[in-house]
């Protein structure tokens, strides 16, 4: 065991206090079609859920996906109750890009250290999406790999803002 932290993890996570720390990493990618990719498919895949295309009409079932041990969606204040179902969500989301090459959403992929309980885990991630909703955001988290040597949160979030103010969802 090593000496104990001389402060207070950021958003009130308790670390354990040992010399063998996390490694840091996070990535931030835009899920747009120029790169042939799809903001429902992606959701999907990250989720481990049944999702179709309105747009395509392609539906993606990824139930049977091992590994993803958590997901939940964040919205900002005021944001509509729609925006908390990832059909409706990201459905919407892909609708209402009308340009062949629109960037759909963008993913965080943060990874999640292994001296955290899973709980711990879940807090700090969701801590990391309500930032994004600060922003506002309105953001997809599945946390993969809890039990395993890689456990890691993939964040996706819109590329719109919702207004907290009024609710206003320029365009979804």
């Amino acid at each position: 065991m090593g000496k104990p932290l001389p402060w207070t993890p950021p958003l009130g996570v308790p670390f354990a206090h040992s010399s063998d720390m996390a490694i840091y990493h996070l990535s931030v990618k835009p899920i747009s079609r120029s790169a042939g990719r799809s903001s429902v498919a992606s959701a999907a895949y990250r989720s481990g859920d049944r999702l179709t295309d309105p747009r395509t009409g392609l539906t993606w079932d990824y139930r049977r996906k091992r590994g993803v041990d958590y997901s939940s969606i964040l919205a900002p204040k005021g944001a509509p109750d729609w925006m908390r179902d990832r059909q409706s969500l990201w459905g919407s989301v892909e609708q209402v890009e009308k340009r062949k090459d629109a960037r759909t959403s963008r993913e965080f992929e943060v990874a999640l250290p292994v001296e955290l309980s899973p709980g711990d885990r879940v807090k700090l991630a969701e801590a990391f999406s309500v930032w994004l909703n600060q922003k506002g955001m309105v953001v997809d988290l599945a946390i993969h790999h809890q039990g395993g040597q890689n456990p890691h949160a993939h964040m996706m979030a819109t590329t719109r803002v919702i207004d907290s103010e009024d609710g206003d969802d320029q365009g979804y």
